[in-house]
């Protein structure tokens, strides 16, 4: 049986689009472009997530070699930009479809305004049947303001629009239980959403032209899945793959969804550049929070200490008594009344479970 995916976010990796020698390849692209168009005429909704502006630029730009390594992708990147949704734009035209072209930063999903703007806007593009092709704002995400990869991207967009499934189109076939060059190693065709260590069996080797690895597309595909999205991660190379696979005709690795959260808590699993501030718990609501199955808030009893300052509404980070990270929650009110109320019973939590995404697991 096919999967009955709608709303299907597709990330296409440098890897897929680029050739050996760093530039575009203009077949694949095409090839991948009749795919996508193929799905949305099936009904299906479809947003584009794609590397490839810096490898655009390279095909039509020789930055000075004088130039520091984040000047010459600025420039790459703002020339690239053009020509690659440019083609875009042209291959779906022949399709009759169009494309708009959606540039984000980091910054544009620390604001809850900014994150429900950006949201409104992709939802009103599906509405009138335009597919959105998004990509990093690269000229203005330098350094620290940069996603990971692409990978870190698409995730977001994935949980920001409710969508059925991300699949992510690389280089190799799946997620391996080793080296995907070593023959011995074996592809991964499930992964659970209680798998908790890729590292030790995952390869740390990163891809000739994405900033990205292995391990960095396994958390990522692991936190959208638990969220309630499928994830496959498969060969953006192999022919016709996009149909092939949601007809389970490919080798893939899927990353198993775990019940579906709420569209806030997807926003807060994705805000930690956001968090205003930190709250040192206890053991004993550590212990509370992380017990599988069951929905606890987090109360002022089992609050140690108050880091910084909050206000309510704003994303703050639990910590347990070592100052370890065990997820993200809303503040239900600010650091001042959190102070008053710390380590008393019968009082208000400070973050609901409706508003809660924790990331450490019991143990």
């Amino acid at each position: 049986m096919a999967l009955a995916y709608h709303r299907i976010i597709v990330k296409i990796g440098s890897n897929v689009l680029t050739q050996a020698d760093g530039f575009p390849d203009l077949t694949r692209i095409s090839h991948l472009v009749a795919q996508i168009a193929d799905l949305k005429k099936q009904g299906k909704e479809i947003i584009v997530v794609s590397s490839g502006a810096v490898a655009s630029g390279r095909s039509l730009v020789q930055v000075s070699e004088k130039a520091d390594a984040v000047t010459s992708r600025q420039v790459l990147a703002a020339v690239g930009q053009v020509k690659l949704l440019a083609t875009y734009a042209e291959l779906l035209a022949r399709q009759d479809l169009l494309c708009a072209q959606v540039l984000v930063t980091k910054e544009d999903f620390r604001d809850r305004q900014h994150y429900l703007n950006m949201q409104n806007c992709f939802r009103a593009l599906l509405q009138n049947n335009i597919i959105p092709i998004v990509n990093e704002n690269d000229v203005i995400s330098v350094t620290e303001l940069m996603f990971t990869d692409n990978d870190e991207l698409a995730g977001l967009v994935a949980t920001m629009l409710d969508a059925d499934a991300l699949l992510i189109l690389s280089n190799v076939d799946g997620i391996f239980n080793g080296n995907p060059q070593d023959p011995a190693s074996e592809l991964i065709p499930e992964i659970a959403p209680t798998t908790t260590s890729f590292s030790s069996f995952v390869s740390t080797q990163r891809s000739q032209f994405g900033r990205g690895g292995m391990i960095t597309k396994c958390h990522m595909a692991h936190k959208v899945a638990q969220l309630g999205i499928s994830v496959h991660i498969a060969n953006g190379k192999t022919e016709n793959v996009l149909p092939r696979l949601l007809r389970r005709e490919v080798v893939n690795t899927h990353f198993l969804p775990n019940k579906t959260a709420s569209s806030k808590k997807k926003w807060i699993a994705h805000s930690d550049l956001a968090a205003k501030g930190a709250v040192l718990i206890n053991a004993g609501a550590k212990t509370a929070l992380l017990t599988p199955h069951q929905a606890t808030s987090l109360l002022p009893v089992g609050v140690l200490a108050i880091m910084g300052t909050f206000q309510k509404g704003d994303i703050i980070r639990i910590l347990d008594e070592a100052g370890k990270p065990l997820g993200l929650g809303l503040a239900e009110y600010g650091s001042d009344k959190a102070l008053e109320r710390l380590g008393q019973q019968q009082q208000k939590p400070l973050v609901h479970y409706d508003y809660l995404f924790l990331t450490a697991e019991l143990g």
